[in-house]
């Protein structure tokens, strides 16, 4: 990292502890502003009560900090949707918003899709599948958005806790950051270097700023956010809170490889290309789009399984008319 990079880490970087709530109601009633919390959830009927039921108790009804609290309900099979409706959230499901625009199954498209129907000028991002967290992580977010009107996005780091079968707590975890995103922002974006968890599923930013972006549909959101952001607006656009400590539910590796198959495609395309629009030349797109991997069947044959790469990225949310 240059001495621009440490410069920004010192100035952007903050604990969740230095935004208390009273202060954070203060800002926000002297600005005018309002906030939405969106939660982009696929089957998470397990976790999902809990983290709407922690934001609808503590910023809405006993602070009010917080104008909307939606869940966007991505395709779930299970009871995700009320669920989380019983515990306070207004529940859209995403393939039924904006029906003419189509619908894809990915987080970026909840998120995206959750523009279309939210209304806050500041938007923080919470994901469903948390176990160990508070709601200080949205008061944590919301702090440098309410007190420095240069600050666009934050981004929460955390320390990660991975419960091992044997009962034990460590902080390994964050697989795809480690051997993927942070590599990738090494080599060609040593810039970003000091991010200390650009896929963090917990962040927040201006409205104005989500809906100028263009979106991927699946998993590459956070890193494209983080990227955009950078390139249009500069380092100092981002800060970062350190929220503590968090646990979540893990994903298999053969998951997170189509999630590092995904990081890989946005980063490419933002190294060579910028964001993609649409209308990209077909000459620009990978030469794949599948993921090939190969699992054992209940007869000991090893079997390919191929699975799509999401490549598709939204257009700038203030670009769509909703019907």
């Amino acid at each position: 990292m240059d001495d621009r990079t440490d410069a920004w880490l010192t100035r952007r970087r903050s604990r969740w502890q230095d935004w208390p709530q009273d202060q954070l109601l203060a800002a926000k009633q002297r600005l005018g502003v309002t906030i939405s919390v969106v939660i982009p959830a696929r089957n998470e009927q397990r976790t999902i009560s809990g983290v709407v039921g922690s934001i609808a108790t503590a910023l809405v009804a006993r602070v009010p900090l917080v104008d909307e609290l939606i869940v966007m309900d991505s395709d779930s099979t299970d009871d995700t949707g009320d669920v989380a409706a019983q515990a306070g959230a207004v529940v859209y499901r995403t393939a039924e918003v904006a029906p003419q625009a189509g619908s894809f199954a990915g987080k970026g498209e909840a998120l995206w899709k959750s523009l279309l129907v939210s209304t806050g000028d500041l938007m923080v991002f919470i994901d469903a599948d948390l176990t160990r967290w508070g709601p200080h992580f949205v008061t944590g977010l919301l702090g440098p958005l309410l007190t420095d009107d240069h600050v666009r996005l934050v981004k929460g780091f955390y320390t990660r806790l991975w419960t091992d079968n044997d009962g034990s707590v460590s902080t390994e975890g964050g697989r795809v950051t480690e051997l993927v995103a942070r590599p990738l922002i090494s080599l060609w974006w040593p810039e970003l270097a000091g991010v200390v968890q650009p896929l963090a599923g917990e962040w927040a930013a201006r409205r104005d700023l989500m809906e100028s972006l263009s979106i991927p549909v699946g998993y590459g959101v956070e890193l494209a956010t983080l990227m955009d952001t950078v390139s249009a607006h500069g380092l100092d656009a981002v800060a970062q809170v350190d929220l503590g400590s968090r646990g979540h539910r893990h994903r298999a590796n053969h998951d997170l490889a189509l999630m590092a198959a995904e990081l890989l495609l946005v980063a490419e395309r933002r190294r060579r290309l910028g964001p993609a629009g649409p209308d990209e030349p077909a000459g620009h797109r990978p030469a794949a789009t599948w993921l090939r991997q190969f699992a054992r069947d209940s007869d000991g044959q090893v079997r390919p399984v191929t699975r799509p790469v999401p490549v598709t990225e939204r257009p700038p949310a203030v670009s769509v008319q909703v019907r």
